[in-house]
This record gives structure tokens, C-alpha cells and sequence, in this order.
């Protein structure tokens, strides 16, 4: 009997290992097929009380530390998890890969320090988790940082070395900015594999599924600096998508250097991001400055086949903002470079007016230029890096600084209408130059925008160079630029984008 029992357990640990062996990407992506194939449900929702949780109520409750997946093990990497609440309208289901097969994590609210235990006492026995936090010695080698976030709806979150918490990623963006509506596929289940010791990297899976669409993703993730995402997927479309939005990503900008300055701030800047960087299929490189517009502004940029494209906060000086609690010198960068070629497509940028900072009301995401047919499965992968100020190297001279005002003002002109625009360019072979060099600007009005005058000079005091523009749009139409310095006939820095709509508050028209 002792033989039959030893042989019998035998077997089952080489059954289970194969098991674990065989679970890989393309099993999801199968699940996600099938998925595809059935009506969608939508996923059930957490409990009204839970949801109804105010903010500060719902961080009272905290995941132990000490409860952390893989704590036992020698592996850097180790796993909190999130309840449901508040913002993270539903469980979803977590699982763990490691030698012995695929094993779900059970829902334990022991896990969790609650301040309220009334709360607790409420909270069901099945409830489940809404997503994960992956933590790593990052910064240093004696503390577990939390580095990786994936919570709510396809939404996740990362930070490199020395950044703090700042703009998010998504997995998926559907209809975002039509007058249709937004749908927000979500991540329904999710497969971590267990790190093995010393590890520098791990996987993880996910279930994505939506009204119009499911997907598989396989996302490989390596902290430090940046901390960086290579990120596989497939989706299955259920039906027609009128805006599909791969790679997106999501930010805040309230104010910055090119735009009013709310009444009553001190504050410099307040931005997550300050930019849209994307290098296009001819390898030309465009920076296009956020606004805080008075209504919804959505541009569509022709790309070609794109090369790499991110939101970035150039702005990484404290002084920029002075703020010594919510630190936005510090918030990463973020940038998509394909893997492959993607083909023919546009990016997209959204900017949503906002009062406050605590909105992301910036957008930014890449689409095909034809739409995916229904019923066939669409592939493409890339890496997503997360740190920053500067999470690619350019070639080219960068725009560092972005001002505008009155073009009718003292030191800005004399120009009713006009705004005065000053752009510091730095980079590349402009800082082979010497301070007398030949620039060229190349300065275009779009939209009716008429270009008064550039001119450019050396900024000694930032070793950079100027270009200063007067321009007028038209009447109640939006100022649209586009600039870049020339030297020998060969560009220099990127090409500097701005569209500022009217109702910008920046001009003094009691004049």
C-alpha cells in the first residue's frame, strides 16, 4: 500500500507540474477566444456599502504587509492585494502560478487592518480582491517599494526609481471622447507567476472583457530605472469599434508654464504630465504642450507607422512647483515603443477641462486606421517604460520650456489679439553650437493663425536657445502653431505643436 500511495503521489506532483508547464499565454488568449464568443456579462458589483465607502474610509483599510504573497520565499518581488470599494466596483479573480499548477488566492479579510471593525464585521466572507500591488526593493535594497499597481476596471499604475505615484496605463481604451459614450473593458482575472530567487523580472497574465471586446495580455515587468513593461496581447472583438484606443494612457494637467494660472494659486505648475511626445513613421519627432481647456479638445496626429509615443513631465525641477507634499517634479514619464510595426494609424489626444487636480482628465492612445472587423483576433505587442523626465533618447533638440502671454503687453508686443510665445529648445546638436550660430525658426500658421514675427537668440542663462514668436489667431478660433530651428538646411529639434483655444484667460481684453 505504502508503494501504491508513493507512487500515486508521485505521479500527481508530475501531473501538476506539467499542468503548470502548459499554462501560458496561449491559454489565455484561448479563454479570451471562447469569452468572445458569449454574450457579455458584465461583472457583479461589490456591495453598495463598500462601494459608498468615501475616500478617507476607504484607505482605513490597508492590506498587511505580513500577509504578502510569496513572503515566505526568496524571491524580491512580493504581492499586496486590493479589496473592493469605492473606486473598484467589483472582485476579481487572482490567481498564483508556481511548481505545484495554478492556484486561486482565497478571499481572507484577515488580511486586512481595518480602523473600523464595524466595517469589518460587514465585509462578506466571499467578497474577493479587486487587484494587486507588486512591490520590490527598488529604491533600496532593504525596503520593499511598491512599484506596480492593477486595480479598477484594465487601469494600472508604476513608478521607476526615485518617482512618485503619477499617471496610469490602461489596457484598453474603447470610444474614448465620441459623443457615443466611453466603455471601460476591465480586467476580470488575473495570473501571477511566482519570481523565482534573485529575480529581476516577472509575468503576469490577464483576462480582459468588455461589451465590444475580450483580450489576453501577457505582461512581463522590470522594475528600476525605468521600470519597464513588455506587454503581448490579443483581443477578440465582439463587435464593430468605431475608436479603438491601443496602449493608452491617462494623466492630469490643471496648469502649467503655458497657461492661466487659477486665481488664488501659488503654486508654479500643477501637472502629472506636461507634454505629448511621438515619433512618427519618417522619424520626425513632435512635442505637443497640455492644456486645461474650457471644453473637450480632441486631436487626431497622423503617424504613419508610429515609432514609439508617451506623455512626459519635462518639468522636473522643484522649483517648477513648489509643492512639497504632492512632489509633481518627481511623477514619471511614460513612453510606448512597438514592438513591431502597428501600420498605418493615429494618436490620439484628449484634454477634458478641469477644476481641480485630483481629475486625469488627459488622454493619449494610438489607433488603427481602419476598423478592426468583428469575430477575428487582433495582435500586437509592446514595451511601456515608466520613469523619466526623459524616458527616450532623441536625437534631436528638445522643447524644455513653453511660455505664453499678451502680445500687447509691455516686453510682449503690440499686437491686439496676439499672444507673445516663447519656446527654449535644448539638445542635440544645438549644444554643439556656438552662441552666435545661424538658427533658422521654421514657424507655421495653421487654422488662420497668422505668424507676426519669430526670431531666435541663445538663452545663456539655460545654455538653451529662444525662439520667440507674435501670433494672432482668428476670431474666435483657436492659436495653432507649429515650429522648429533650422540650421544648413537640416532640422535641429523636434517640431513644437501648440493649439490654444480661445477663452484661455491669458489675454487682457478689457484693453
Amino acid at each position: 500500500m505504502y508503494k501504491i500511495l508513493t507512487g500515486l503521489i508521485l505521479s500527481l506532483q508530475v501531473f501538476t507540474a506539467f499542468a503548470a508547464d502548459r499554462f501560458g499565454f496561449q491559454t489565455v488568449v484561448e479563454r479570451a477566444r471562447l469569452l468572445a464568443e458569449q454574450p457579455y456579462q458584465a461583472p457583479l458589483p461589490a456591495p453598495r456599502f463598500m462601494l459608498d465607502l468615501n475616500y478617507d474610509q476607504y484607505r482605513d483599510i490597508r492590506f498587511d504587509p505580513d500577509k504578502s504573497l510569496w513572503r515566505r520565499q526568496a524571491t524580491p518581488f512580493k504581492a499586496l492585494l486590493n479589496i473592493p470599494g469605492t473606486f473598484y466596483r467589483h472582485p476579481v479573480k487572482i490567481n498564483v502560478i508556481d511548481i505545484g499548477g495554478v492556484h486561486p488566492v482565497p478571499f481572507d479579510k484577515n488580511n486586512f487592518i481595518f480602523e473600523d471593525q464595524d466595517l469589518k464585521r460587514r465585509v462578506p466572507l466571499d467578497l474577493g480582491y479587486a487587484g494587486f500591488v507588486l512591490t520590490y526593493p527598488i529604491n533600496d535594497p532593504k525596503i520593499q517599494d511598491q512599484f506596480i499597481v492593477f486595480a479598477g476596471a484594465s487601469y494600472f499604475r508604476a513608478v521607476g526609481r526615485g518617482n512618485v505615484w503619477g499617471l496610469t496605463a490602461r489596457g484598453l481604451a474603447i470610444d474614448t471622447g465620441l459623443p457615443s459614450g466611453e466603455e471601460f473593458p476591465d480586467f476580470v482575472e488575473y495570473w501571477l507567476e511566482q519570481p523565482a530567487a534573485g529575480a529581476r523580472e516577472m509575468r503576469v497574465y490577464a483576462l480582459l472583457d468588455g461589451p465590444s471586446v475580450t483580450g489576453a495580455f501577457d505582461m512581463v515587468i522590470r522594475p528600476g530605472l525605468p521600470t519597464e513593461m513588455k506587454v503581448s496581447a490579443v483581443i477578440f472583438p465582439r463587435t464593430q469599434i468605431r475608436l479603438l484606443g491601443i496602449a493608452p494612457l491617462t494623466s492630469m494637467f490643471y496648469y502649467g508654464e503655458n497657461s492661466h494660472r487659477p486665481q488664488g494659486e501659488w503654486r508654479g505648475e500643477v501637472h502629472d504630465s506636461d507634454g505629448l511626445l511621438f515619433q512618427n513613421g519618417s522619424g520626425e519627432w513632435l512635442w505637443r504642450p497640455l492644456q486645461n481647456p474650457g471644453g473637450l479638445e480632441v486631436d487626431y496626429f497622423n503617424t504613419g507607422d508610429i515609432k514609439g509615443f508617451g506623455l512626459l513631465q519635462r518639468d522636473a525641477q522643484f522649483s517648477d512647483y513648489q509643492d512639497l507634499s504632492a512632489r509633481y517634479d518627481l511623477r514619471p514619464s511614460a513612453w510606448v515603443r512597438p514592438d513591431a510595426k502597428w501600420g498605418v494609424g493615429q494618436i490620439v489626444l484628449l484634454q477634458i477641462p478641469t477644476t481641480g487636480e485630483w481629475n486625469d482628465n488627459i488622454v493619449a492612445f494610438w489607433t488603427p486606421e481602419q476598423p478592426l472587423p468583428p469575430n477575428q483576433p487582433y495582435k500586437y505587442g509592446y514595451t511601456l517604460g515608466f520613469g523619466g523626465p526623459e524616458p527616450v533618447k532623441q536625437p534631436v533638440g528638445r522643447a524644455i520650456n513653453s511660455f505664453i502671454g499678451d502680445g500687447n503687453v509691455t516686453g510682449g508686443g503690440s499686437a491686439p489679439g496676439a499672444y507673445r510665445i516663447l519656446v527654449d529648445f535644448t539638445g542635440g546638436d544645438l549644444d554643439k553650437l556656438a552662441p552666435d550660430a545661424m538658427i533658422e525658426p521654421i514657424v507655421s500658421g495653421m487654422n488662420q493663425t497668422e505668424v507676426l514675427e519669430s526670431f531666435v537668440e541663445y538663452n545663456q542663462a539655460l545654455a538653451s536657445w529662444r525662439l520667440s514668436i507674435l501670433a494672432r489667431p482668428a476670431e474666435d478660433k483657436a492659436l495653432d502653431l507649429r515650429a522648429y530651428l533650422l540650421a544648413g538646411g537640416r532640422a535641429l529639434t523636434e517640431t513644437w505643436s501648440y493649439r490654444l483655444p480661445p477663452g484661455n484667460g491669458i489675454l487682457n481684453l478689457e484693453e
